[in-house]
């Protein structure tokens, strides 16, 4: 009897080759030549899950966010329902540290994908901001949660869609930065914390002068 493939399995080890040729060599050592070969299958068959380069090449990274995604919901469970709104984030902004060899991988492969949205490599920025603007859609929620929490009588502030906006960048920022050594996986998570310090002051903490 013939062997039933599954078709979603078969996908994942495609994409996990691209990855894997990514981390290895950069967005643009990608071909069906050299994804086939890190997969162990045939050109033909590369082909006949992706069409074209780019279908692939966007299906990793929509791989890598829904990994992404998939962790963030274990982390957010393993918090439980009385996490504060500084948990949440901080949850959040760990989950995209390249703090093991898993996130690690992935940060470089996003990076790539960013680096080849500015240097126009056939992937558009719109093809890959619908993570980032999550991303952010993310923290002003928590941020808008912890005011409510300390000034329920007050309306939240327009500037905490910037304050978001802020963080994300800042992560991002760092991610990349701990590739090169900027930051160690401990000098990192300090630097989480710090931010977090900053953007979540009561209104009894705040200082002015």
């Amino acid at each position: 009897m013939p062997r039933l493939v599954d078709h979603e399995v078969r996908r994942r080890q495609i994409t996990g080759a691209v990855r894997r040729v990514i981390v290895g060599g950069g967005l643009e050592s990608v071909t069906f030549q050299s994804v086939a070969a890190e997969a162990g299958i045939s050109v033909r068959l590369v082909q006949y899950y992706f069409g074209t380069k780019k279908e692939f090449l966007l299906a990793t990274h929509r791989s890598v966010m829904n990994d992404v995604g998939d962790r963030l919901t274990q982390r957010w469970a393993a918090l439980g329902e009385d996490a504060t709104p500084r948990d949440a984030i901080r949850a959040v902004l760990t989950e995209l540290l390249p703090l093991d060899d898993r996130r690690h991988e992935e940060v470089i492969v996003l990076g790539a994908f960013n680096t080849a949205a500015i240097s126009g490599q056939g992937i558009t920025a719109d093809e890959t901001l619908a993570a980032p603007r999550a991303l952010v859609a993310i923290i002003v929620d928590q941020l808008e949660r912890a005011h409510r929490l300390d000034r329920p009588a007050d309306r939240a502030s327009p500037a905490l869609g910037l304050d978001a906006a802020l963080i994300g960048a800042a992560i991002g920022g760092l991610a990349q930065g701990m590739l090169t050594g900027y930051a160690t996986a401990q000098s990192a998570v300090e630097l989480v914390d710090h931010l977090l310090d900053r953007m979540l002051v009561p209104k009894a903490d705040n200082r002015t002068g």
